[in-house]
C-alpha cells in the first residue's frame, strides 16, 4: 500500500469513525450539558484513531462489511479517551496537554475530568450491546473481550503496575517493562483486532492466531516508539508534553536499552507482525501499512 493509498484509507475509515462518534455521544443540549460538553471536549477533539482503524484493517483482511464495526471500532476508541482522561490526572500523570490542548481536568475541573472518563466507559460498553447487524453471540463475545482488555487484567492493571513503577527508574528489567506494556497500551489495541474477528465467526484458528500475533507485536512496538518519542519528539507534533517520563522517573526501553536498541526492537516487532499476517496478501495492505506507520511515527 502506497501512502496515497493509506491516506485514503485513513480519510474514509476516520470520517466513518467521526460520524459514529458524533452519533453516540449526547448532546451538549441534553443535561447534564457540562458533562456532555466535556465528553464531545475530549473524543471529538482530534486523535489518530489508531484503534478504530485497526478493527477496519482487520475487517478488510476478513472481508467484513465495515458498516457492522462502525460501533465496535468506535467502542475501543471510546475506552482509550476514557484512559487518557483519568491518566492525566493530577493523582496519575498529573499532565496538562493532551493531543495539542488542553487535558479535560484543565479545560474543566477534576471532578468533570473524572466523571467523563466514567461515562465514556459505560457509553462504549452500551455501543457494543446495541451495535446493528451483528448476533448477540457476536454482541457478548465483544463486550466480554472489551471487558478483559479494559479492566485489572489489561489496561487498568498495566496503569497500576506502571504508577507502582514511577521512580524505580532503571531498576526495572525489560521483561517487567514489556508485561507492563502488554497490559497497559497492548490490550486495547488487541481487543480492536479481536473486534473483528468477533463478527467474523467464520475466521480460521490459524487466522485468528496470526492477527492476534500481530496485534501483540504492533502493541508492544507501538509503546517503543512512544518512549522514543518522549525522548526526541516535539511537544509541538506529538500533542503532549515531552520528557515526562524523565521528569516522573518511568521506565522506558530507551532508559533500559538505550535509544539505539529501542528502535531495533521496534523494528523487530514490525517485521514479526508483518510475518504473522502475510497469509492474507494483498486484503492485509491496510494492517501493514499501520504497522509500518506505527514503528516510524514522529506524532
Amino acid at each position: 500500500m502506497t501512502e496515497t493509498n493509506l491516506d485514503a484509507f485513513r480519510s474514509r475509515y476516520q470520517a466513518r469513525v467521526e460520524n459514529t462518534l458524533e452519533q453516540l455521544l449526547p448532546s451538549t443540549s441534553v443535561e447534564p450539558a457540562r458533562l456532555h460538553e466535556a465528553l464531545r471536549y475530549t473524543v471529538l477533539g482530534g486523535g489518530k484513531r489508531i484503534r478504530p482503524l485497526l478493527t477496519y484493517a482487520a475487517g478488510e483482511a476478513l472481508a467484513i462489511d465495515p458498516a457492522l464495526l462502525d460501533q465496535p471500532a468506535c467502542a475501543v476508541e471510546l475506552i482509550h479517551a476514557y484512559s487518557l482522561i483519568h491518566d492525566d490526572l493530577p493523582a496519575m500523570d498529573d499532565d496538562d496537554l493532551r493531543r495539542g490542548q488542553p487535558t479535560c481536568h484543565r479545560a474543566y475541573d477534576e471532578a468533570t475530568a473524572i466523571l467523563a472518563g466514567d461515562a465514556l466507559q459505560t457509553i462504549a460498553f452500551q455501543a457494543l450491546a446495541e451495535a446493528p447487524g451483528l448476533s448477540a453471540e457476536s454482541r457478548v463475545g465483544m463486550v466480554a473481550a472489551l471487558a478483559r482488555a479494559s479492566g485489572s487484567r489489561g489496561m487498568v492493571g498495566g496503569q497500576a503496575l506502571d504508577l507502582a513503577a514511577e521512580g524505580e527508574g532503571t531498576q526495572l528489567d525489560v521483561a517487567m517493562l514489556e508485561h507492563i506494556h502488554i497490559h497497559k497500551t497492548g490490550a486495547l489495541i488487541r481487543a480492536s483486532v479481536q473486534m473483528a474477528l468477533l463478527a467474523h465467526s467464520d475466521a480460521t484458528d490459524d487466522q485468528r492466531e496470526r492477527l492476534d500475533r500481530y496485534a501483540k507485536c504492533i502493541g508492544l512496538a507501538f509503546q517503543i516508539q512512544d518512549d522514543v518519542l518522549d525522548v526526541e519528539g516535539d511537544t509541538a507534533l506529538i500533542g503532549k508534553t515531552a520528557g515526562r517520563d524523565q521528569v516522573l522517573e518511568k521506565a522506558t526501553y530507551p532508559s533500559l536499552v538505550g535509544l539505539a536498541q529501542a528502535k531495533a526492537m521496534a523494528r523487530e516487532l514490525t517485521d514479526e507482525a508483518l510475518s504473522a499476517i502475510s497469509i492474507f496478501g494483498a486484503r492485509a495492505a491496510a494492517l501493514t501499512a499501520i504497522a509500518e506507520g506505527l514503528s516510524t511515527r514522529r506524532s
